[in-house]
């Protein structure tokens, strides 16, 4: 009982990792639902979700009952998925009313630590693609990471706080969540969005976060199935793509740079690159920990084939 609590808080708190980045502009939820194993579970329960909701109202304004909706809705983890959806917003929520603020003062250092995490989490997607990358990968890659790089380089825009624009930025925000190097607050940030967001939580404005929370999963909802389709169809060329989002967009974690994005020059250079060698670290110890864990339940299926034979 005791191992199986504390895999529930062990699912919510890695929830709960992926929650306080959607907080920080410029951090990928996506890109820290892979560094907590937590992605293949999340597009996979998301997609189950979305199919179940669809066969649910299909399937009952046919008279035909929920029984097809059932078996979409348990194929989806529920074991990791539900703990880490409670501290998702949970920890989203505490992130934009704390951690927010204090990094607010302190960004340089904020940016150089990130920056560190997502330079060697490109490694997951990158490995995850199976087989060696042929030269077309590298071309295709590196066409994608100039074009987020790009993307990442606008500068700010500010639309008009309407219900409209607040449910179409959600939409599009939310979609970052699932796609490793976008960051919905950066998106948000991009659109002018960012503040009134902030302040609407802390006001508790219930008619803006209703009318964000239909719009993110509306936007969820639409995106989803098709990287799910992708993951499952065209999971390489996926996995090549999205490790080529995932470089470009270090350039939204560069640690010089000022409020309009443009590159300023290099101050605090030791303690800076510090927090960067930090982030870096921290990843690199996570991803070894995580492979010598599989060779080491490799060895031990083996051992255990043997045994049988």
């Amino acid at each position: 009982m005791a191992k199986s609590v504390g895999s529930y808080i062990f699912n919510a708190v890695r929830g709960g990792a992926v929650g306080t980045s959607e907080a920080l502009p410029g951090i990928s939820g996506g890109t820290v639902a892979l560094i907590v194993g937590l992605y293949d579970d999340l597009i996979g329960g998301a997609g189950h979700m979305v199919s179940g909701i669809r066969l649910a109202v299909t399937d009952g304004l046919r008279g035909k009952g929920m029984g097809r909706a059932k078996e979409e809705f348990a194929q989806a983890n529920w074991g990791t998925l539900a703990p880490a959806l409670i501290g998702m917003p949970i920890f989203l929520v505490l992130a934009m009313l704390l951690i927010e603020p204090i990094l607010h003062d302190h960004s340089q250092y904020a940016y150089a630590l990130f920056f560190g995490l997502v330079l060697a989490s490109l490694w997951i997607p990158y490995s995850a693609a199976g087989l060696p990358w042929r030269p077309m990968h590298y071309v295709a890659g590196l066409v994608v990471a100039v074009l987020a790089f790009f993307v990442m380089s606008l500068p700010g825009a500010n639309l008009p706080v309407h219900p409209v624009v607040i449910f179409f930025a959600a939409s599009v925000a939310i979609c970052a969540l699932v796609l490793p190097g976008m960051s919905g607050s950066f998106i948000l940030l991009t659109v002018g969005l960012y503040e009134p967001v902030l302040q609407a939580v802390r006001d508790i404005d219930v008619a803006f976060i209703l009318t964000f929370a239909a719009g993110a999963a509306t936007g969820l909802a639409l995106f989803v199935k098709l990287l799910q389709y992708l993951l499952d169809n065209k999971r390489r060329l996926t996995l090549v793509v999205l490790t080529g989002i995932m470089a470009g967009s270090l350039r939204a974690l560069w640690p010089w740079q000022n409020e309009e994005r443009e590159v300023v020059p290099a101050t605090d250079l030791p303690l800076t690159v510090g927090f960067m060698v930090l982030g870096f670290a921290v990843v690199t110890t996570v991803l070894v920990w995580e492979h010598r864990k599989r060779l080491r339940r490799e060895r031990e299926h083996g051992h255990d084939s043997a045994l049988v034979r």
